[in-house]
C-alpha cells in the first residue's frame, strides 16, 4: 500500500512535523524530491513530497503564496522545509496560511534529519512493498496450484478472485459460461460475450474497459484449438502482479482442460473396438457403455484419422458436460465415423455435431442417421445410416424421415438400377418408342391409384373402356398379367428407380 504524508510524519526515525494543511495529511507520497527552483512544476509528475531549504519560494508574500498554489495544482503531496539552513527557524506565515487554506501539507524538517533520509524512507517503503507484493504473488500462485490439485478449476478461480479482489468468469470454446466466481450474472459477463461473439478470436491477452474498471480476457490453450477463455474483472487498470496471477491461473486451467481432453479421448478410444464389433453384427458379449436407448446412430464421411478425437471434444459442446456426453459411442468403420448418441429428436444432436466437425477444413461434409431402439437394432441402424450418408452429397439426412423410395433409389447402384428397369420396362419402352404410345405413363397412374380403373381413368381424363384397352395392350406387350401382385411390385419398383417425368409433367416416383 502507498505511503502518506501522515506516515512520514509518524516515522520514528525522522523528525518531520506538519505545521499547516492538516486536512491533506492523507495525501499519497509517490516520491520525495529536493528542488530549489522557483517553478519546479515542469519537472514533477505529481505525488511528490517537495523538500526545500527555501531558496526558490520567492521574496514577496504573493510570490510565496503563488509558489504553494503551483505545487498544489501540480498534484504534489506536500512541502517540507529544512528550517535551520536558510529560513532561520521559521517558515513564512503566508506559506502556512496558503497551505492551510488549500489543505496542502507544509512540514518542518528538524534536527539531524537530512533530505536524503526522507527520500530513502519513501524509497525503502516502496521497495519493501514490492517485496511484499511479490511474496503475495508467490503465495497466491502456490495457493492456486494447491487448489488446482484439490478442487480443479473452481478452486483456481476462487483463489484468483481472492488474490486480486476481483471476479472471474470461465468460458468454454463456444463462449458459454462454464463457471463464474462469484456465481452470479453481472453486466460485465455480457461485455465479455459480446467481445467473443462474431469475428475472429485472437489468441493472447486483451483488456476490455468496463467504465472505470477493467476486464482482462485471455485465451486458454497454447497451440492448436482454443480451449476456452478466462475473464478477470478488477478495479481500475490491472497492474503487473494481477497479470502475473492471471497468467498463472490460465496455465493451470489450460493444463486441467488438456488433461480432461486427453482423458476423454483415451476413454473413447478404449471403448471403440467394442462398438465397432457391435456395429458389424459381431458383439463380443461385453456390455456396451452407451446412453440409455433409444439412440440416434449417425455415420459421418469422410472420416480422417483424427475425426474420432475431434468428435470426442465436440460432444461436450453438443450435449454439455453430462453423463450422456461421456457415455456416447464413437468408432471408425469403413471410411466413416459412427456415433451413437442419445435420441434427442429435433434438433438432432448428430446434426449439431456435423456442424461443429465440418467447421474444420478437413471435417466431414455429410452425415446419415437412423434410430435404434436397443442393442439388437444397432447393427442394422449403422447399415441404414451408412447407406444414407453415401446418398447425401452434403448435409444431414435422417433415414427415418427420408422418403422410402428415395432411400431405395439411393441404395441401389446406378448400374443395377438400369439393368433392373431395362429388364422390367424394356418391352414397354420399345413399344412406346415404335408406336408413339405412352403405356408406361398409363401404368404409372394405374399403380399410383392402387390398380383402381375408375380413379385412374378420371386422373388421366379417359373413358374407363379406353383405359382397359390400354391396360390389356400393356399386358400383351409385357406378357404378364397386371392382376399378379409380383408383376405390379416389379413395375412400381422399376418406375420408382426411373424418375423421368411423364408426359403430364409429373415425376415418375
Amino acid at each position: 500500500m502507498p505511503i502518506t504524508v501522515r506516515d512520514i510524519a509518524a516515522a520514528p526515525d525522522l523528525q518531520v512535523f506538519p505545521v499547516a494543511g492538516f486536512a491533506g495529511l492523507d495525501r499519497t507520497v509517490r516520491w520525495a524530491h529536493v528542488t530549489e527552483l522557483p517553478d519546479p512544476v515542469r519537472w514533477l509528475r505529481g505525488g511528490e513530497l517537495v523538500l526545500s531549504v527555501g531558496l526558490g519560494m520567492g521574496t514577496s508574500e504573493e510570490e510565496r503564496r503563488a509558489y504553494v498554489r503551483r505545487l498544489d495544482r501540480a498534484g504534489c503531496a506536500g512541502l517540507a522545509f529544512a528550517i535551520d539552513v536558510w529560513l532561520g527557524g521559521d517558515i513564512p506565515a503566508e506559506i502556512l496560511e496558503e497551505g492551510e487554506r488549500l489543505g496542502f501539507p507544509v512540514m518542518r524538517v528538524e534536527g539531524g534529519t537530512s533530505f536524503i533520509s526522507v527520500v530513502e524512507a519513501v524509497a525503502d517503503h516502496y521497495a519493501a512493498e514490492r517485496v511484499r507484493a511479490q511474496s503475495r504473488v508467490l503465495s497466491s500462485q502456490d495457493a492456486m496450484a494447491r487448489a488446482a490439485l484439490r478442487s480443479g478449476p473452481a478452486g483456481v478461480m476462487h483463489e484468483l478472485a481472492a488474490a486480486t479482489g476481483g471476479a472471474c468468469l470461465l468460458l468454454d470454446r463456444n463462449g458459454m459460461t462454464s463457471k463464474a466466481v462469484p456465481d452470479t450474472e453481472p453486466p460485465w459477463h455480457s461485455l465479455v460475450r459480446e467481445a467473443l461473439a462474431g469475428g475472429r478470436q485472437a489468441r493472447g491477452m486483451r483488456i476490455l474497459a468496463d467504465g472505470p474498471d477493467s476486464v482482462l480476457l485471455q485465451t486458454l490453450g497454447t497451440t492448436g484449438q482454443i480451449l476456452g477463455w478466462l475473464a478477470l474483472h478488477c478495479e481500475g487498470r490491472p497492474n503487473a502482479n494481477v497479470r502475473v496471477l492471471a497468467n498463472h491461473a490460465v496455465s493451470l486451467l489450460a493444463v486441467d482442460l488438456l488433461h480432461s481432453r486427453d482423458t476423454r479421448r483415451a476413454l473413447f478410444r478404449e471403448r471403440a473396438p467394442l462398438l465397432r464389433a457391435a456395429a458389424l453384427g459381431t458383439p463380443t458379449g461385453v456390455p456396451l457403455t452407451l446412453p440409455p436407448p433409444p439412440w440416434e446412430v449417425v455415420c459421418y464421411r469422410p472420416a480422417g484419422a483424427s475425426l474420432q478425437d475431434e468428435a470426442a471434444d465436440a460432444l461436450v459442446d453438443v450435449l454439455g458436460d453430462t453423463d450422456a456426453a461421456r457415455r456416447a459411442g464413437l468408432c471408425l468403420l469403413e471410411g466413416v465415423l459412427v456415433a451413437v448418441l442419445p435420441d434427442t429428436g429435433h434438433p438432432y444432436a448428430g446434426e449439431r455435431l456435423l456442424e461443429l466437425l465440418s467447421a474444420h477444413g478437413e471435417g466431414p461434409r455429410a452425415a446419415g442417421a437412423c434410430r435404434a431402439r436397443g442393442p439388437s437394432e444397432l447393427a442394422s441402424a449403422v447399415e441404414r445410416a451408412h447407406h444414407t450418408t453415401l446418398a447425401v452429397k452434403s448435409g444431414y439426412r435422417h433415414a427415418d424421415e427420408a422418403d422410402a423410395w428415395a432411400l431405395l433409389r439411393s441404395s441401389v447402384p446406378a448400374e443395377g438400377a438400369r439393368a433392373f428397369t431395362s429388364a422390367v420396362l424394356g418391352p414397354l419402352s420399345h413399344h412406346d418408342e415404335r408406336n408413339g404410345t405412352d403405356l408406361a405413363h398409363t401404368l404409372r397412374h394405374y399403380l399410383d391409384h392402387s390398380a383402381h380403373v375408375e380413379s385412374t381413368a378420371r386422373s388421366l381424363g379417359l373413358h374407363r373402356n379406353t383405359l382397359r384397352s390400354r391396360l390389356r395392350a400393356a399386358e400383351r406387350v409385357l406378357g404378364r398379367s397386371l392382376q399378379d401382385p409380383r408383376t405390379r411390385l416389379e413395375l412400381w419398383t422399376a418406375l420408382s428407380l426411373d424418375p423421368r417425368p411423364c408426359c403430364d409433367g409429373g415425376p415418375r416416383a
